[in-house]
C-alpha cells in the first residue's frame, strides 16, 4: 500500500497523543485563529472573514460549517488549513488506496458518528483520517475501541469519510438498510406477506363464503350485504366523529409567529433533511431552489440527495446544478427491493442531525417548517417521537384530478389528521414533511422497505411501541398528481401499502392490544383497514342498486330486512351526503371556494379509488414488494414560483 509521507508525526500509545493534542489543540476563546489562517493563505477575505464572525456570534455554530454554508470557501481547503492548525498532516482519501480488510474491523455506525476512518497501517501503526480535532475526551472513547494501539492522526474531509465509509462498507450498509427492521423484529416487517395462520384465515374464510353462496344463496346474500352496510356506516360515523374533532383543534393555539421569532439560532439543532430523488432530472434545480428558501441557519442544515447508483440522468443533474457545499450525495446501493424507505434509511445511517425530516423531490415546504417542528418537539410530551406537516398542492386547478386530489388532502391535512391527534389515536404519516428525532427513528427500526406506505406503517408503528405522533400547522405544496393513469398506479401502491400494514399489525392481534390499548387499535383498524375494504367493497352495493335500477322488479327485496334496509338507506341518503359536506368543509380553511363545486363529482371519484383498490389487491397477490414510480415534473405549473392560493 503506497501510504502519504510523514514528517514529524508523533507516535506512541493514545495517553501519550492525548498529551501532545491538548497542548496543540485551539482554544474556543480564540475564533479567530481558523479565520486569520485562511485570510493569510488567500483563501478568505477580510471582509468574508467578518461576516461570517457575526453569524457565528449569532449561531454559536463552529466557524468553519459557516463557511463552508456560505460557499465561502472549499471543503477540502478548509480542512487543509485546519490540519496545519492542529498540527498534523491532511490526506485526501480518494487519492490512495484504503486497507478494506482493517476497516471492516469497525463498526461503521461509528465511524459515522465519531468522524473518523482507519485507512491502513505502517508496521504496528494504525493510521486513522478524522475530520475533528482529536481532542483528549475524544482519545478516551478510542482508546476503549483501540487499545494499546499505537496510532497516527491525519485530517480529513468530512465527505471523505463518508465517501470512503460508503466504499468500504456498501454490503453491510445496504443490508442493514433492507434487513434492519426484521432483524430487529420480523413481525414489524412486510417482507411476509401472510403468515400461516393469515394465511390459514384467509383461505377459510374464502371456502365459507363459496360454500354458503351454495348451499344457502338467499342468507349468505343477506349477511353479506348487512356486514357490507354496516362497515360502511361504521366507517362514516368513524371519519365523521374525527372531523368534528378536527374542527374544533382549529380553535386550539397552534405554533405562533411570535414562537417562532422568539426562537435563538444558537439553540437551534443541526437539522438533516433527506430527499430521496428517483427519476426526477426535470425538478432538481427546483428542489435546490426550495430548500435555499427554508428560514434556518444554513450551517446548521445537513442536506441529504439520496440518488439511486443506477438513475445516472438525475445524478448528472444533480451535479450540474451545482448544490451548495451543505447538500452531499448519498448513491444508493443498488439492490432489491429498489424503494423509497431502502433509500431514506441509507439516508438514516449517515444522518447527523438531532432531528429529520423527509422532503420529495418535488416539495415546496413554509420557509419556517422546521422551526415550527422545534418548538413542537420541545413543547410536547417525551415520547413525541414525529410530526406531520400538512400537504397540499400548488396545481389545484389544473383539471379534474388535481381539483380532486386538493379536495381530499384539505380534508385529510386539515381535519382528520388534527382529528386524530386531538382523539390521541394513531396517525398515518404522509410520505413527506414528517419530522422526526432521529434517535428515536433508529430505535423504531427505521423505515420498513418491503412495504410500499412506509410512512403510514411507521406512524402505526411508533403507536404500537408507545410513541406519539403529532401534527404542525406547517404546509408543504406538492403536484398533484394530473395524469388518469399516473394516478391509479400511484394510488394502488398506496392502498396495497394500507393493506401490508394491516396484515403486518394484525400478526398478533393480543400483543397489539396489550401494547396499544383498544381505542388504538379500533382507530388502526377503522381507519387503515377500513379505507380500502370499502373501496374494494364499493362496487357490490353499487351493482345491487344498478341491478335494481335496471330491472325494476322487486327480486331483490330479500336483500334488504328491516334493519339492513334501514342501514342502507342511511348510508345512501345521509352517509354519501355527509362524504360531501366533510369535502366541502375542506374548501373553507385554506379558502379554496372555487373547489366548492366538485365537491357534488367525488362518487365519481370513489369510482376511481375502487379501481386502483382492486390493482392493489391484485399486485399484493402476485408483487408485493413492487414500488410503482409515481412520475414528477408533469405539471403545466411546475415552474411557479411560489403555491397560488386560490378564492
Amino acid at each position: 500500500m503506497a501510504l502519504p509521507e510523514v514528517g514529524a508525526q508523533t507516535t506512541g500509545n493514545l495517553m501519550s497523543e492525548t498529551r501532545l493534542l491538548a497542548a496543540l489543540s485551539v482554544s474556543p476563546t480564540q475564533p479567530l485563529r481558523l479565520g486569520e489562517a485562511l485570510v493569510k493563505e488567500h483563501l478568505l477575505s477580510a471582509q468574508d472573514l467578518q461576516r461570517a464572525l457575526e453569524i457565528q456570534q449569532r449561531t454559536g455554530e463552529r466557524l468553519g460549517r459557516i463557511l463552508i454554508a456560505l460557499g465561502l470557501v472549499k471543503r477540502q481547503q478548509l480542512y487543509q488549513v485546519l490540519a496545519k492548525l492542529w498540527g498534523l498532516p491532511f490526506v485526501d482519501l480518494l487519492q490512495i488506496p484504503l486497507d478494506q480488510k482493517l476497516a471492516r474491523q469497525f463498526d461503521p455506525q461509528v465511524l459515522v458518528r465519531e468522524r473518523y476512518f482507519p485507512f491502513g497501517q505502517r508496521d504496528s501503526c494504525l493510521l486513522i483520517a478524522t475530520a475533528q480535532q482529536p481532542t483528549p475526551e475524544w482519545l478516551e472513547r478510542l482508546q476503549t475501541v483501540l487499545p494499546n494501539r499505537s496510532v497516527e492522526f491525519y485530517v480529513t474531509t468530512e465527505w471523505d469519510i463518508d465517501h470512503a465509509i460508503r466504499q468500504c462498507f456498501r454490503h453491510q450498509i445496504l443490508d442493514r438498510a433492507v434487513h434492519g427492521l426484521y432483524y430487529r423484529n420480523p413481525a414489524e416487517c412486510a417482507f411476509t406477506v401472510l403468515t400461516f395462520w393469515q394465511y390459514a384465515a384467509l383461505v377459510v374464510g374464502l371456502l365459507a363464503l363459496l360454500a354458503g353462496l351454495y348451499l344457502a344463496l338467499k342468507p349468505t346474500l343477506i349477511l353479506l350485504n348487512f356486514l357490507i352496510n354496516l362497515a360502511f356506516l361504521g366507517s362514516i360515523v368513524f371519519k365523521f366523529a374525527v372531523s368534528l374533532a378536527g374542527a374544533k383543534s382549529e380553535q386550539v393555539q397552534p405554533i405562533t409567529d411570535e414562537e417562532v421569532a422568539s426562537l435563538k439560532e444558537e439553540e437551534l439543532p443541526t437539522y438533516t433533511i433527506l430527499v430521496p430523488a428517483y427519476r426526477e432530472a426535470n425538478v432538481i434545480p427546483l428542489l435546490l431552489d426550495n430548500l435555499q428558501r427554508l428560514d434556518y441557519p444554513p450551517e446548521k442544515l445537513e442536506i441529504l440527495l439520496l440518488l439511486e447508483e443506477d438513475d445516472l440522468e438525475t445524478i448528472q443533474a444533480a451535479r450540474a446544478a451545482k448544490p451548495p457545499e451543505q447538500v452531499t450525495f448519498i448513491l444508493i446501493p443498488k439492490g432489491h427491493p429498489q424503494t423509497k424507505p431502502k433509500a431514506c434509511n441509507v439516508g438514516l445511517f449517515f444522518a447527523r442531525g438531532e432531528y429529520l425530516v423527509i422532503y420529495d423531490a418535488e416539495d415546496r415546504p413554509d420557509p419556517d417548517q422546521l422551526k415550527k417542528a422545534v418548538i413542537a418537539f420541545r413543547k410536547g410530551p417525551p415520547n413525541l417521537v414525529c410530526v406531520q406537516a400538512a400537504l397540499n398542492y400548488f396545481n389545484y386547478n389544473e383539471n379534474f384530478l388535481t381539483r380532486m386530489f386538493t379536495l381530499e388532502y384539505s380534508y385529510w391535512f386539515d381535519y382528520m389528521l388534527p382529528g386524530l391527534d386531538r382523539l390521541r389515536l394513531p396517525i398515518p404519516l404522509g410520505g413527506t414533511s414528517n419530522h422526526f428525532r432521529s434517535e428515536v427513528l433508529r430505535q423504531l427500526g427505521g423505515w420498513d422497505p418491503y412495504n410500499v406506505t412506509e410512512d403510514a406503517d411507521l406512524g402505526i408503528r411508533a403507536a404500537a411501541n408507545g410513541y406519539g405522533v403529532g401534527v404542525i400547522n406547517s404546509t408543504t405544496y406538492e403536484e398533484a398528481n394530473s395524469q388518469l393513469w399516473n394516478w391509479i398506479r400511484q394510488r394502488s401502491r398506496w392502498i396495497k401499502g394500507y393493506l401490508q400494514t394491516v396484515l403486518v399489525h394484525s400478526r398478533n392481534p393480543l400483543k397489539l392490544l396489550k401494547q396499544a390499548g383498544l381505542r388504538n387499535v379500533l382507530g388502526f383498524l377503522m381507519l387503515i383497514g377500513g379505507s380500502p375494504l370499502t373501496f374494494l367493497a364499493a362496487p357490490i352495493l353499487w351493482v345491487f342498486y344498478l341491478l335494481f335500477l335496471i330491472t325494476g322488479t322487486r327480486a331483490l327485496d330479500f336483500l334488504f330486512p328491516p334493519i339492513t334496509l334501514y342501514v342502507s338507506l342511511f348510508n345512501l341518503l345521509f352517509g354519501n351526503g355527509l362524504m360531501i359536506y366533510l369535502n366541502m368543509l375542506a374548501v373553507f380553511k385554506r379558502h379554496y371556494h372555487a373547489l366548492l363545486p366538485y365537491t357534488l363529482l367525488n362518487p365519481i371519484y370513489w369510482i376511481l379509488h375502487s379501481i386502483a383498490s382492486y390493482k392493489a389487491l391484485w399486485q399484493l397477490l402476485i408483487r408485493p414488494f413492487y414500488w410503482e414510480k409515481t412520475v414528477h415534473g408533469i405539471s403545466r405549473q411546475l415552474s411557479a414560483s411560489n403555491p397560488s392560493s386560490p378564492s
